[in-house]
C-alpha cells in the first residue's frame, strides 16, 4: 500500500517537473520567435521595390545606368561586349549589336525600372519600362538576349523566327563568360530569388 502510494506519488512529481520544463521550452521558444519576427520586419526596408527612373546610358545588351544606380535586366542574359557570334559562315561583334538593339529601344525614352534583387556586383536587378516597351522582353523577342530565369516564350519565339543571335550559331552568355573570365551568375528564377531575399535579410553578402 505504501509502496503504491510512493509509486503515484513519484509519477506526479514526476509529470509536474515535465509539465514545468514543457511550459519553459514553450516560453523560450515564443521568445525566440519574437526576437527573429522583430530583427526580419527591421530588415524589411532591404527587400523593398526600388524604382529608379530618368534617363539611361545603355552599357551594354542587358546592364544601363540611370542616375547613380548600375541596373542589370532581370531574367534575361545579353552577349557580353567582347562577345562574337557566327552568321552565314563569318563571325560578327554580336555583344556590341546587342548593346546597340538595348540603345535603339531606349532611344533616349524615359526609363523607369523596379526591382529590390542585387547581383554579385551590387546591381539592382530589375524590370525596365522605356514608355511602354518592356525592356526586358523586348530583347528577348528580337533574338538579341536569351531567357535567364524569364521570358522563355519569347525566346522560343525568338528561335522560331530566327531572330537576332539566333539567326546563326553562339554560345550562351553564361558559357561565354564561364569560359573567358570564370565569372558565374545565378540565373534570376525562383530558387535564385530566395537565395537573395536571405542575403538581404541576414546581410550575407
Amino acid at each position: 500500500m505504501n509502496r503504491d502510494w510512493r509509486y503515484a506519488r513519484r509519477r506526479k512529481q514526476f509529470r509536474r517537473r515535465r509539465s514545468n520544463v514543457r511550459r519553459f521550452f514553450d516560453y523560450g521558444l515564443s521568445l525566440v520567435l519574437l526576437l527573429l519576427l522583430a530583427f526580419m520586419a527591421g530588415r524589411l526596408d532591404r527587400v523593398a521595390t526600388r524604382t529608379e527612373q530618368g534617363r539611361a546610358i545603355v552599357n551594354d545588351g542587358d546592364t544601363l545606368t540611370l542616375g547613380q544606380e548600375r541596373i542589370r535586366l532581370r531574367g534575361i542574359d545579353a552577349p557580353e561586349i567582347a562577345q562574337t557570334c557566327q552568321r552565314a559562315g563569318a563571325e560578327y561583334a554580336c555583344g556590341r549589336m546587342a548593346k546597340q538593339a538595348l540603345n535603339d529601344l531606349v532611344a533616349g525614352r524615359h526609363v523607369t525600372c523596379k526591382g529590390w534583387q542585387r547581383d554579385r556586383y551590387g546591381r539592382l536587378l530589375a524590370q525596365c519600362r522605356a514608355g511602354d516597351i518592356v525592356l526586358n522582353s523586348a530583347l528577348v523577342a528580337a533574338g538579341w538576349a536569351v531567357a535567364y530565369g524569364d521570358y522563355e516564350q519569347e525566346e522560343a519565339r525568338a528561335r522560331a523566327a530566327r531572330a537576332g543571335i539566333w539567326a546563326g550559331d553562339f554560345e550562351r552568355p553564361q558559357d561565354w563568360r564561364n569560359l573567358h573570365s570564370g565569372q558565374r551568375e545565378r540565373r534570376h528564377n525562383v530558387l535564385g530569388s530566395l537565395g537573395d531575399l536571405l542575403r538581404e535579410m541576414f546581410g550575407m553578402r
